[in-house]
C-alpha cells in the first residue's frame, strides 16, 4: 500500500526503514524519510507512517527500557514524537 503519495513510498518501504536501521530506529515520520533519503512534502501521511512505527516496533514504540535492543546508546537528549511530527509539518509547509 502506497502511504506517501508524493515519494511513493509504500508501507513495506516504512517497515524496512524501522526495523533494519542499525543504530537509532527512527520512532517519528520524518525520521523515516532521513532513513529512507526522502524530503517531506505535504505531511499528509505522517500520521498513517507513526501508526506503521508503532505497530513495527510493537511494546517498545510505547517507550524503550534500559535493556531493550531499540534503546539508544549514549546521553543525548531524545526527541519526543509529538516534537519530531511538529518539525515534520513545519517542513512539509515551507
Amino acid at each position: 500500500m502506497i502511504v506517501c503519495s508524493c515519494n511513493v513510498l509504500s508501507d513495506h518501504d516504512v517497515r524496512h526503514a524501522v526495523c533494519s536501521a542499525t543504530v537509532d530506529l527512527p520512532r517519528s515520520a520524518k525520521q523515516v524519510y532521513d532513513c529512507l533519503g526522502r524530503n517531506v512534502e505535504c505531511g499528509r501521511c505522517a500520521r498513517t507512517i507513526k501508526t506503521i512505527i508503532d505497530e513495527a516496533l510493537g511494546e517498545c514504540a510505547k517507550a524503550c527500557h534500559s535493556g531493550c535492543r531499540h534503546s539508544q546508546a549514549g546521553t543525548e537528549p531524545r526527541i519526543t514524537d509529538s516534537q519530531a511530527d511538529a518539525e515534520f509539518f513545519l517542513e512539509a509547509a515551507e
